[in-house]
């Protein structure tokens, strides 16, 4: 099950490493390509907040709380407090999203943002994972409470 997290985790950290690196070598700080005119451009940001540009300025207080949620999920895994798949896959997408939004801070004290659809803040493939996996997680609850 342990590996099923970190399998789901590891494809999410470099997925979201290597468009971030590739956004951030090619594009210049605000630089925006339309792709669906409208409604999807690519736009590099930089962001000091949360998950969609949410909170600036308060890096530190993310930097830690996402620190947490890494060690609480690691933990509870490991700890075997899960064996439904889908939960694990939910995790892994936490996890994953949580780890490469961290690298961010730490390296640079900002989260690297590209994709922007013009009705919602620009984000990127962490904040993505999270909320997938967030919401995964939201409607299994639900269900198992019913």
């Amino acid at each position: 099950m342990i590996l099923k997290v970190l399998s789901v985790s590891s494809f999410v950290v470099i997925v979201d490493r290597l468009t971030k690196y590739l956004l951030f070598r090619n594009f210049s700080l605000g630089e925006s390509v339309r792709i669906v005119p409208g409604l999807f451009h690519i736009t590099l940001v930089l962001n000091s907040g949360a998950a969609f540009g949410l909170f600036k300025s308060r890096s530190v207080f993310f930097t830690v709380s996402t620190a947490l949620v890494i060690v609480f999920i690691c933990f509870y895994i490991w700890r075997g407090g899960c064996k439904d798949l889908l939960m694990l896959t939910a995790l892994g997408l936490i996890l994953g999203g949580a780890v490469g939004n961290l690298i961010d801070r730490v390296a640079f004290g900002y989260v690297i943002d590209f994709l922007d659809f013009r009705i919602w803040p620009v984000f990127n493939i962490a904040d993505a994972s999270i909320t997938v996996g967030a919401l995964i997680l939201t409607i299994r609850f639900i269900r198992l409470r019913n």
